[in-house]
């Protein structure tokens, strides 16, 4: 689990440094992990070193060392705690853009 209190940024620096532990676990060089996922191996090293990487490349990388799943739980929407805001929530539409 990522602390509450990192920025985006340091953030992005745990998830890179996970990343590279994981693949160094499964015994991946760069150039297999780039061959394996079809990301390029200058960006899978700007991702290892800084941390920047798109998001299309971040699931490739995830899929190619079988963790794709773990971005299941992101952007849910909240879940009800009680009936009445079951009932509220399956009522009400999504809106189709932001008032603000």
């Amino acid at each position: 689990m990522i602390p509450i209190l990192l920025t985006p940024v340091e953030t992005q620096r745990l998830l890179a440094e996970r990343f590279k532990t994981l693949r160094l676990t499964v015994g991946f060089k760069r150039s297999t992990m780039a061959k394996r996922s079809g990301v390029t191996e200058s960006s899978l090293k700007r991702f290892e070193d800084t941390g920047e990487i798109s998001l299309k490349n971040l699931l490739l990388l995830s899929h190619a060392i079988d963790r794709l799943q773990e971005f299941d739980g992101l952007f849910q929407p909240p879940e009800a705690t009680s009936l009445a805001e079951l009932k509220a929530s399956a009522s009400r539409k999504t809106p189709r853009r932001g008032k603000i």
